[in-house]
C-alpha cells in the first residue's frame, strides 16, 4: 500500500466467513456490474462488488458472529458504510468490506470502546488503531517468521495475522473489533478521528516505520513484550513497564517466585480499577459480562481439565499430573507451560495457545499460577487445579483500562501514548 500526502487510503474488512447463506439488506441503492439493488436479498454464491450510490446508503448484514471463540460470542445483524462484496474461501461465503480508513476508525473506536468514552482516550486509539491497521496492510506480503516444527513433546505457535490474504483486516478481536455502523458513533468520537486525521506512532529506531501498536484489555500491571506473544521480534517501544505513575517499579516478573507473589496481590496500577464511570467508556454490553479481570481465578476438577484439554488440544495427555510453568514473559504472562499426564507430556505455547487449550474459550490471559487440592482421585492424581490469574488478553501495548483510568486523571492523548509506546514518534502522514 503506497501512503500519499493527497488522500486517506481504504481498507478491505472481512465481516462475516460463513458456509450458509448470506441475507443482506441494502438501505439505499447499490450499483453492480450496471444492475441497481435495493432491498433484502440472499446470496449463495460469491458476487461482484456492489457500490453505494449516495452517501447514506448502508448495507446490513444478518447474523455477524462477534467474539469468535470467546466467552462472549454471539451474533449480530449489523449494518456498514462503504462497498459490499462475497468472495470464496475455500468453499466459504466471506463478505467483505471496502471503505476508507478514517470511516473505518469512526466504528472501531466504537467497537472497541464505548463511545462516550473521554475525548483524550478516544485520541489515543485512534492513533493507535490507525498505526496498527497501516502497519499491516504494509507489511502484507513481508516473509513471515518461520513457526517452530511441532514435536511429541513441544507445540509452540502463535496466532497473527498473516493469514488474511484476501482482505487486510477482519473485523474481530482477532484483529480490531469493527462493527459498521452498528456501534454509535458520537460527535466525540468523531471529533477524535477528525483530529488525529492521518496521524500514526511511528519507530524512530526503525527508520521512521509505522508501529505495530497493540492493546488489549488490561495489562494486570505490567506490560508484555511483543516476542512473548507472538514472533520473535522486539520492538523498542513495546517494552516492560508498570502501568502507574512510576513506569519503572515493577518486579522482575519471569521469575517464578516474583510472579507468583504479584499474581497473588493486587498491586496499584492504572487498571487496577472497579469504577463503573470509567468501566463503562471502555466495556461495550457483552464486555461488562466479564467481571474480576485485573485478579481472577477458575477451578477444574480432574475429569474436567483432562477432557479439556483433549478436546481444545487435539491431544489425549490422559489424566493430568500436573501444569508447570516454564517461561514467563516481562508481564508474568507464560510463554510455555508444560502438560503433564499419564500418557504423555508435552510443552505448549505461546500464550494464546495456552489460553486457548485451557479454556473453553479463551482463558482471560496466560498471568496465571496453577494450584493443585490437596485431596487426590482413586488413581492419585490432583482432584483440582486453580488457575489464580492477572489481566485480560495479551497485555502487549496500551492497556484500554489502564489508558481510561489515565483519561479520568486529566492525561491528555500524547501523554497516554508515551506512557504505553515509549519512545515512539506521532507523524502525520497524510
Amino acid at each position: 500500500m503506497q501512503i500519499n500526502n493527497d488522500s486517506q487510503p481504504s481498507v478491505r474488512v472481512g465481516i462475516l466467513l460463513t458456509d450458509s447463506p448470506v441475507t443482506v439488506t441494502f438501505h439505499g441503492d447499490f450499483v453492480c456490474d450496471g444492475l441497481t439493488v435495493t432491498g433484502q436479498h440472499t446470496f449463495t454464491e460469491p458476487t461482484g462488488v456492489y457500490v453505494p450510490i449516495g452517501p447514506d446508503c448502508r448495507f446490513e448484514v444478518k447474523d455477524v458472529v462477534i467474539g469468535v471463540n470467546f466467552h462472549w460470542e454471539r451474533k449480530e445483524n449489523q449494518c456498514f458504510d462503504g462497498d459490499f462484496q462475497i468472495i470464496d474461501i475455500d468453499g466459504k461465503l466471506q463478505v467483505v468490506n471496502t471503505v476508507p480508513v478514517e470511516n473505518y476508525l469512526r466504528s472501531v473506536i466504537s467497537s472497541e470502546m464505548s463511545a462516550t468514552a473521554s475525548l483524550q482516550l478516544l485520541k489515543a486509539h485512534a492513533v493507535i488503531s490507525r498505526s496498527w491497521l497501516l502497519a499491516q496492510i504494509q507489511q502484507k506480503g513481508r516473509t513471515a517468521c518461520q513457526q517452530p516444527v511441532p514435536t511429541e513433546t513441544e507445540l509452540i505457535k502463535w496466532y497473527d495475522h498473516d493469514d488474511h490474504t484476501l482482505f487486510d483486516v477482519c473485523a474481530d478481536d482477532h484483529c480490531q473489533r469493527y462493527q459498521g455502523t452498528t456501534r454509535q458513533t458520537t460527535p466525540i468520537v468523531r471529533q477524535a478521528v477528525d483530529e488525529t486525521a492521518g496521524v500514526v506512532l511511528t519507530d524512530p529506531t526503525r527508520h521512521g516505520e509505522l508501529c505495530d501498536a497493540r492493546f488489549s484489555k488490561c495489562c494486570g500491571g505490567v506490560f508484555e513484550e511483543f516476542e512473548t506473544c507472538w514472533e520473535p521480534t522486539h520492538y523498542n517501544y513495546l517494552v516492560a513497564r508498570r502501568d502507574w505513575v512510576d513506569p519503572a517499579d515493577f518486579p522482575n516478573l519471569r521469575l517464578e517466585s516474583e510472579a507468583a507473589s504479584w499474581i497473588a496481590t493486587r498491586p496499584d496500577a492504572f487498571c487496577n480499577t472497579s469504577d463503573p464511570e470509567i468501566l463503562s467508556q471502555v466495556l461495550n454490553n457483552y464486555d461488562f459480562e466479564t467481571t474480576d479481570f485485573y485478579r481472577w481465578s477458575v477451578t477444574y476438577t480432574q475429569q474436567a481439565l483432562a477432557e479439556l484439554i483433549k478436546r481444545r488440544s487435539g491431544i489425549d495427555f490422559g489424566g493430568i499430573k500436573a501444569l508447570v510453568p516454564m517461561e514467563r514473559g516481562t508481564s508474568g504472562r507464560l510463554m510455555s507451560l508444560r502438560i503433564e499426564g499419564t500418557l504423555r507430556t508435552m510443552v505448549i505455547g505461546k500464550e494464546l495457545e495456552i489460553r486457548r487449550i485451557l479454556s473453553e474459550s479463551h482463558l482471560y490471559s496466560s498471568a496465571f499460577t496453577v494450584e493443585t487440592s490437596d485431596e487426590v482421585t482413586p488413581d492419585a492424581l490432583p482432584a483440582s487445579f486453580t488457575l489464580n490469574g492477572a489481566g485480560w488478553g495479551h497485555g502487549v501495548g496500551l492497556c484500554q483500562i489502564g489508558a481510561a483510568v489515565m483519561g479520568a486523571r486529566g492525561y491528555d492523548y500524547i501523554q497516554i501514548l508515551n506512557h504505553y509506546y515509549p519512545g515512539a514518534d506521532l507523524s502525520k502522514i497524510y
